[in-house]
């Protein structure tokens, strides 16, 4: 089999009849069984990814939480839940799906900066391990709601470094004009405020800095500027037992090489010790490292389309099934199925869906050679692509395939159109 050049992804492979295998399991068989548009998810290629961490901390007293916006689909959560990990959520409903796919809530950290009332009163009765609490105002709401239960929510304040993280601005959450955070030159106050109130337990610090993060730098020096912070905060009598890094690594989505997760912990943690705090409990929360190269998204070659300027290849997944390119401008690698002689003659495409938005493209200027009625993979699909997906232009969501032990199982069904308005009311 030929192995497609995509690190993190050895799951992927042409057979010896030049057909695409996810862990030696035809995509098209897939296709042609559960139809297109559909994500298909590599388990071993996930548990691949995790061991990258695991390795990082071998020996450490870690939790490694999944960022389950990344891909909150019940079967990948359960596949991190029975690895050990604890969920990074950011809202109730997440924290519904955590707990429906067996994950343990004294092992949920709940971050965000919106968190309501009622969202709060659910996560404290549902036990879990640490709420990152946002703002000053958060402070006093959730003490609020602790006392109204009386109980006391564990918390660590998430403050904002101030660096750089070098991504795209819409995923860079740790600078001063960022909604996320406490501002770094507050955070002893919020502390001593936290330390004050009757509902609140101080647990930890937490910082989180952005995603898609490509090179150690921004990590080295928000370490630094958080150790400073955690020595200043302890000398005021506020212990902090936990220290929550975040996530944000990056993957390769086309030429980027981003440090292996264990090689960049090394580094961290080397800070850390030298500091004379590498004993104290970490957390973290990968999301996209773990799963985005382990899963794809597969559509129909519907029109081939010349014209003028462009040549279209138009396909039947859109933007609401892979927002990304739309919102971000994202790239992700486009390869044929069944794929073709090495003498074919390719065309340049964008390759487009049937939306009906011009922001509505996968890729842009693609050398391809396919034809009306091929199958295309979408590649490194397996991050904030079907977690973020919609209805619009009352598309049904698509089907879900998780490979696991050479295996194909259906993890979510084909949304149908009445599914889609079927909590809505004709007057």
């Amino acid at each position: 089999m030929t192995t497609l050049q995509l690190p993190g992804a050895p799951s992927l492979a042409y057979d010896a009849n030049n057909q695409l295998c996810v862990d030696g399991v035809s995509v098209a068989d897939l296709a042609r069984e559960h139809g297109t548009p559909l994500f298909i998810y590599s388990k071993a290629t996930m548990l691949r990814a995790l061991q990258a961490y695991q390795q990082g901390f071998a020996g450490r007293n870690a939790l490694i939480c999944f960022a389950m916006k990344a891909n909150s689909t019940l079967a990948v959560l359960q596949v991190f839940a029975q690895a050990g990990c604890g969920f990074d959520i950011v809202s109730g409903g997440e924290l519904e799906r955590a707990l429906a796919a067996g994950a343990d809530p004294a092992r949920i950290i709940f971050s965000g900066v919106g968190k309501k009332r009622s969202e709060m009163r659910q996560a404290l009765q549902a036990g879990i391990g640490c709420f990152n609490v946002e703002s000053i105002n958060e402070l006093h709401v959730l003490n609020e709601v602790a006392v109204e239960l009386g109980c006391q929510a564990p918390i660590s304040i998430r403050v904002n470094p101030n660096v750089d993280a070098r991504t795209h601005p819409y995923i860079s959450t740790g600078l001063k004009g960022n909604k996320f955070g406490v501002a770094h030159e507050e955070a002893l106050g919020a502390y001593q405020l936290a330390a004050s109130l009757p509902g609140l337990q101080v647990v930890g610090i937490d910082c989180h800095i952005g995603s898609q993060i490509t090179q150690p730098g921004p990590y080295l020096d928000a370490m630094q500027r958080m150790l400073d912070l955690v020595q200043l905060i302890e000398s005021h009598g506020i212990p902090l037992p936990h220290f929550d890094f975040g996530g944000g690594l990056g993957i390769t989505y086309a030429d980027e090489t981003p440090p292996a997760a264990n090689d960049l912990w090394k580094e961290l943690l080397a800070e850390m010790d030298a500091r004379g705090m590498g004993d104290r409990q970490l957390l973290i929360e990968p999301g996209r490292s773990l799963v985005g190269n382990a899963g794809i998204c597969v559509a129909e070659v519907l029109f081939l389309k010349h014209a003028e300027a462009k040549n279209f290849c138009i396909v039947d997944a859109a933007m609401n099934d892979l927002p990304r390119p739309a919102m971000y401008e994202a790239y992700h690698q486009i390869v044929p199925v069944k794929q073709a002689q090495a003498d074919a003659a390719a065309t340049t495409y964008d390759v487009v869906g049937p939306v009906c938005e011009s922001g509505d493209w996968l890729g842009r200027d693609r050398a391809l050679s396919v034809q009306q009625g091929d199958l295309l993979a979408v590649l490194s699909a397996g991050a904030y692509c079907m977690s973020m997906s919609s209805t619009y232009n009352s598309r049904g969501r698509a089907a879900e395939v998780l490979i696991a032990d050479g295996k194909a199982h259906l993890v979510a069904e084909r949304e149908t159109v009445s599914a889609i308005y079927a909590r809505e009311r004709l007057l």
